[in-house]
């Protein structure tokens, strides 16, 4: 990381200027644009498609990271590509939440990727305003390092020791208030109208269950939000890179969801490993910190983060997958928050 100044406010170092802020953010509409092209009409999602799709949300990605180091060098390569890993694994843990929320509202097949499309945008939306106040605080608090570290370290108890335990909280999504809230003010109909979110019925504006599912999926984004931006701004302090990790992220989603659905539940172990991963990132920044105030403290490169977040990837993805070789796949819990 770039060295700040604790005693005064500091300028943030980015290599966002105005016209690759432009560009960046009218290729990220343009590739929503697309997605909601592609689901226009209602469809069950092959895996050859999901495939396809998926292939292409990888090597985009990638290919940026090429341009970023070929352009900026390897410390802001390294920096970028360890970022993305970090959003992509944590977007992983979305897709949990995502799926246990189309099984719990009855979503069709069919509806179930343009549910998916609107959570992707709200969360796109989400995670720019917290970039945007995340770039605000390191630039006008001298503990905003110190004050991510804390929210990522308590965010790796929670999920540890829910893990340690084996507790999934079982939600009626009739008590849920997001649903609540809204059937406060509009009723809504029993059954899915496609893809409307409201229809006319006895002479009144009325909701319908695709509505519901898409508030609590945005919902769910604020809290994924909280923790995914301080997250990578322990890996990089450019809030373009911030924003260019989190949108490569999380466009690909949709189609990694088609992916993986059978293989969600065997990830058995995500959880763990995620914990240690913030747990880790929240050790870096509290250093960086440090550093920032005594310079004999140490800090961890990101080059050597990097290597970790991969070992303790592979590590997970291999002990879940040993430890679920002769189950029978199964439907997990449904639960709409990880706090």
């Amino acid at each position: 990381m770039t060295e700040l100044s604790y005693l005064s406010a500091a300028e943030l170092t980015t290599v966002g200027t105005p016209t690759l802020w432009g560009v960046t953010i009218a290729g990220v509409i343009a590739l929503l644009v697309l997605d909601f092209l592609v689901t226009r009409r209602p469809h069950e999602v092959s895996l050859r498609e999901a495939l396809g799709w998926s292939a292409f949300y990888i090597a985009l990605p990638l290919a940026f990271g090429a341009w970023v180091w070929n352009r900026y060098g390897s410390e802001l390569g390294v920096q970028y590509l360890t970022g993305y890993l970090v959003e992509k694994s944590l977007s992983v843990d979305n897709l949990f939440v995502f799926m246990l929320l189309l099984a719990a509202f009855a979503v069709p097949a069919a509806y179930a990727q343009r549910v998916l499309l609107y959570g992707i945008a709200g969360a796109l939306v989400l995670r720019a305003v917290f970039i945007a106040l995340g770039a605000a605080a390191l630039e006008t608090l001298d503990f905003a390092f110190l004050l991510f570290a804390v929210i990522l370290i308590a965010t790796a108890v929670k999920l540890l020791r829910d893990a340690l335990s084996g507790h999934q909280q079982e939600v009626d999504i009739n008590t849920m208030r997001s649903v609540r809230l809204l059937r406060r003010f509009m009723p809504v109909t029993d059954d899915y109208h496609g893809t409307r979110m409201t229809i006319r019925e006895a002479g009144r504006r009325t909701l319908t269950p695709f509505a519901l599912v898409v508030v609590a999926v945005l919902a769910t984004d604020v809290v994924f939000a909280v923790d995914s931006v301080p997250a990578v701004y322990g890996i990089t302090e450019d809030p373009y890179l911030v924003f260019a990790t989190n949108a490569f992220a999380l466009l690909g989603l949709r189609a990694l969801y088609f992916v993986l659905h059978a293989a969600l539940s065997r990830l058995v172990h995500l959880s763990y490993g995620l914990a240690i991963i913030l747990a880790f990132i929240g050790v870096k920044l509290g250093l960086h910190w440090a550093h920032g105030i005594w310079k004999g403290v140490p800090e961890i490169p990101t080059l050597a983060s990097l290597g970790v977040i991969i070992g303790i990837l592979v590590v997970v993805t291999l002990t879940s997958l040993r430890a679920t070789r002769n189950a029978v796949p199964e439907e997990r819990e449904v639960v709409t928050e990880r706090r």
